[in-house]
């Protein structure tokens, strides 16, 4: 079931479950979320795009493997794709597992929008929010402003919490 659409309604966004046929669309959004990133590399077009793809191709079957249960949701805006929401219920988080936009959705307060219903989602069902973040990813600052904290370094990456109940581990 996804998120209901509270605090992102005013976008007149709409959820639709991810069909085979959205491959292409997830591909070109991967890569407009690397493309500033690739910018400074001096290779040629040809090969940026090479490796992107390979890059996406790679992240699509890491995601297929290690969240085979998550809720894979493309956001529409007036009936055109634009952008994903990938979402995986554990026993005291929901996980996003991605949420990106394509470029001409972002700085809008979609993403915004949609993450605080994500968080409220998830406290209504008793459960605190995850996301691994890039430490180099602008959102990274939406994340700190909407509070989620900082929780473990993971290298590149960083796992981001918002009302997550620890559970401790075992010895």
């Amino acid at each position: 079931m996804p998120p209901p659409l509270h605090n992102a309604a005013r976008f007149s966004l709409a959820y639709r479950p991810y069909a085979a046929e959205d491959f292409d669309f997830i591909e070109a959004l991967y890569l407009s979320t690397r493309e500033e990133e690739l910018a400074l590399s001096d290779w040629p077009d040809a090969q940026k795009h090479a490796f992107l793809t390979q890059q996406h191709r790679a992240q699509h079957q890491h995601y297929q493997t290690y969240y085979p249960n998550a809720e894979r949701l493309i956001l529409e805006q007036g009936g055109n794709a634009i952008g994903r929401l990938y979402v995986d219920a554990w026993a005291h988080e929901l996980r996003i597992v991605d949420i990106s936009l394509m470029p001409a959705a972002r700085g809008q307060g979609i993403g915004a929008a949609i993450l605080r219903d994500v968080i409220e989602w998830a406290a209504a069902a008793g459960k605190g929010v995850s996301i691994h973040v890039e430490k180099f990813n602008p959102a990274r600052r939406l994340y700190l402003r909407l509070g989620f904290a900082v929780a473990e370094d993971k290298g590149v990456y960083e796992l981001m919490e918002i009302g997550t109940p620890r559970v401790a581990k075992p010895a």
